[in-house]
């Protein structure tokens, strides 16, 4: 490099952590021309099928699939790590991430929801789930689990498709976890619950006054993350190394908040392709049924699998739409991977396998339980206005203060205080 691209890049970087930037210009790995092409082929040979099986509406939520998985991947986007950042240092950036992503989804929602606009025909409805027991349960056990599994349902997914070789293992016992989770869900769904509560809807306020409560609600917390930031100046996150100009597209990495934006249009536009917002673990239980029903097990007696979780299991995957998605995200987490030349699998840990296993599981029966997990109950639900999405988050924040004390059981770290970045 020459000394003028040194002096501009040095310039870059200052400004960088002047602004507590999550990306820095540097050096970047070479591209993994063969596995780009690969995931490429994937990807069209995917999209073809998927066609051919159902139609072209599954086959744009599997491109949307596609850039939700790169949009992860870019920015690390976390859920996971936001939440063990706060409760173990105070580092807010995560948090903030997602303030900024919940406060352009619900907006974005409440023009959607109110008009009932929709580029399919299908009337567009939110994730509203009633609050209880199983609710409060399902999230605190949801909490605990992506701690362990180093990774939340998004998370297990992106984190897959770019390589991360102990997701392999989460994914498996999040599906199994999940399945559990449905032949038990008529139990928990006995159990003491009040009816499912719209902030805009039951309230009678309407998506306007609904809108206005949750501004005010992001404001405040927003606000607090910059209290506790002040007060306890924590490590900042370490910053992803990425280029300039346009190649950080495709090359390099995505700033955290332009990531959280993407992400909210992403699941507005998911909202009026399907009708319903984006969602993850239904696919999990769908995917462990048709597996036990394989192998003679009759899944639809379960409760679960009455009405259209029932129908889903008499077709292929590829007519469901969380499934396309799914596929959607792991290959576009690859491809993306592969552009950075970071798809590198490495072996698992004894205790990181174990706590993937168990984390897993936790998050598979949580997420049954919770009517979702941080995708469809968190970020789905409170972006639809329902009470029980912003009882998941707290609820998964105390699983996540918990899952402090476990983690290093199995040998995980914690962020501290004393280190460099979290």
């Amino acid at each position: 490099m020459s000394q003028t691209t040194l002096d501009m890049t040095s310039q870059i970087n200052q400004e960088s952590r002047n602004h507590r930037s999550t990306t820095y210009v540097t050096d970047l790995s070479p591209m993994q021309k063969k596995l780009v092409a690969v995931g490429f082929l994937a990807s069209l040979i995917l999209l073809i099928s998927i066609v051919q099986v159902a139609n072209w509406t599954q086959g744009v939520l599997f491109i949307i699939g596609l850039l939700l998985g790169a949009t992860l991947l870019y920015a690390r986007f976390g859920f996971t790590s936001a939440f063990r950042r706060l409760a173990s240092v105070g580092n807010t950036q995560g948090l903030q991430a997602h303030m900024l992503m919940l406060a352009i989804a619900s907006t974005l929602f409440a023009i959607i929801l109110s008009t009932g606009f929709s580029f399919t025909g299908i009337t567009p409805t939110g994730y509203v789930s009633p609050v209880g027991i199983s609710v409060l349960v399902g999230a605190f056990l949801f909490g605990i689990g992506m701690q362990l599994g180093n990774g939340c349902a998004s998370g297990t997914l992106y984190s897959l498709g770019g390589g991360s070789s102990s997701m392999f293992l989460t994914l498996v016992s999040f599906i199994v976890g999940s399945t559990l989770g449905a032949y038990h869900f008529t139990f928990w769904m006995n159990t003491p619950a009040l009816p499912p509560i719209s902030l805009a809807e039951t309230t009678g306020l309407g998506y306007f006054g609904g809108w206005a409560i949750q501004m005010v609600l992001f404001a405040a917390i927003y606000w607090i993350t910059v209290k506790i930031a002040k007060k306890k100046n924590p490590p900042m996150i370490k910053p992803l190394p990425t280029t300039t100009g346009w190649k950080k597209v495709l090359r390099g990495s995505w700033p955290l908040f332009a990531a959280a934006i993407i992400l909210a249009v992403l699941n507005a536009l998911t909202l009026t392709v399907r009708g319903t917002p984006w969602g993850i673990t239904s696919a999990f239980a769908l995917w462990g049924g048709k597996f036990l029903s394989a192998t003679g097990v009759d899944v639809s007696s379960w409760g679960y699998f009455s009405g259209a979780n029932g129908e889903a299991l008499k077709t292929t995957v590829l007519a469901d739409s969380t499934s396309v998605m799914n596929f959607g995200i792991m290959l576009g987490a690859f491809i993306s991977a592969s552009f950075q030349g970071t798809f590198k699998p490495r072996k698992i840990k004894l205790g990181v396998a174990g706590a993937a296993i168990i984390g897993g599981l936790m998050m598979g029966y949580g997420a049954r339980l919770a009517f979702g997990c941080n995708i469809g109950a968190y970020f789905g639900g409170i972006s639809s206005y329902s009470l029980h999405g912003w009882v998941w988050m707290i609820m998964a924040l105390l699983g996540t203060f918990i899952a402090l004390l476990i983690r290093p059981l199995f040998g995980m770290k914690n962020p501290s205080s004393k280190d460099s970045f979290c």
